[in-house]
């Protein structure tokens, strides 16, 4: 148990870091971010690694939360770096310390994956958008190969507590259209140079419809 602590405290934010900010995945990064437009939330904000891909011509505000003591430091440190008035928060997705209508824009990239109670993190991100707010969303997840997805499986029981809780079976598109968007699909594929079973991606665009 101590050296899970340790690991989860000292080695998971590291590794999210270097993981997250690896070639391929900041390029599917570039495509998504930069859309987000007025007042920005980002769920999942720590280490800052999107903070690069934002228009600030665009936006009006940024707010953002992350559950991570490290990881958070590093969202400040670049907001800082970038000059921004950011509010950003410690906070998990299942209930996020912002009234309801609050955003124009919600970015989640790379966090659904991870959270605790995905479906109720999906209604939340929901609830602080503004009627006609978007949701612009990347994730890893689920295969569609059945192949893949068996191996997907066989392998989250130890890629867990290997990375902070990171699940490999989750779906990224159906469930954000469960939570109540409507869906505009950008793109699909697996990440080029990474194993099948932890490199499906998915990214697109929820609208919340009245």
């Amino acid at each position: 148990m101590a050296l899970q602590n340790w690991w989860n405290t000292h080695g998971v934010p590291r590794l999210i870091k270097l993981a997250c900010g690896a070639p391929p995945i900041m390029e599917l990064r570039a495509k998504i971010v930069p859309l987000a437009r007025g007042d920005v939330f980002e769920i999942g904000c720590g280490g800052g690694i999107n903070q690069r891909f934002y228009s600030p011509a665009a936006i009006t505000r940024y707010a953002g939360i992350d559950p991570g003591g490290k990881l958070l430091d590093y969202a400040r440190a670049a907001a800082r770096q970038h000059g921004w008035d950011a509010d950003i928060k410690d906070g998990i997705g299942e209930d996020i310390p912002f009234e309801d209508s609050s955003f124009d824009t919600v970015v989640c990239t790379y966090t659904m994956c991870s959270v605790h109670d995905q479906a109720r993190v999906v209604r939340e991100m929901r609830r602080i958008l503004r009627p006609g707010g978007k949701l612009l969303f990347l994730e890893h997840g689920r295969a569609p190969d059945a192949n893949v997805a068996k191996w997907q499986d066989r392998i989250e029981p130890v890629w867990k507590p290997l990375a902070g809780g990171c699940h490999l079976t989750r779906p990224i598109t159906s469930a954000v259209r469960d939570g109540g968007f409507v869906v505009e699909p950008m793109g699909e594929r697996y990440a080029p140079g990474t194993p099948k079973p932890v490199g499906w991606m998915e990214w697109g665009v929820g609208i919340k419809a009245e």
